[in-house]
């Protein structure tokens, strides 16, 4: 199973930044606020807090989109890229499922747990072996 499309490694990189950088990076970064309610978060009155994390997150979230994008196009670094995808994927389920069991995140942060796990499934189809 361990890279049994490893051929494809690059081009899934390039598709993988393409959408992620879409969905979650660029909008968390710019305007964390809107993106959260377009996600059913409730929004408090108190918001600065909220933007910064939300601005640090989304700076982090480019940091993986342009180690994606430097790999998918150049392979430079792509067993480490891969390497921190599976990180990604693997801590945001860890991350997801608790705020499951506490109750304390809308229905669209609870479906996310699907989501990273099948993105690290998939990371681990097309992870670069040596061939």
């Amino acid at each position: 199973m361990l890279g049994c499309w490893s051929i494809h490694a690059q081009d899934f990189l390039l598709v993988l930044v393409a959408v992620t950088s879409v969905v979650f990076a660029l909008p968390i970064f710019l305007a964390p606020l809107a993106w959260a309610r377009r996600f059913g978060w409730r929004i408090p009155e108190h918001t600065d807090l909220a933007v910064y994390f939300g601005r640090c997150l989304g700076a982090f979230i480019l940091i993986v989109e342009l180690l994606m994008l430097r790999a998918g196009l150049t392979g430079e670094g792509l067993v480490f890229t891969f390497q921190v995808v599976l990180a990604v994927a693997g801590f945001m389920v860890v991350v997801h499922v608790w705020g499951a069991i506490k109750r304390i995140q809308p229905l669209s942060e609870t479906l996310e747990i699907g989501m990273y796990a099948v993105l690290g499934l998939l990371a681990l189809l097309f992870y670069p072996v040596q061939g």
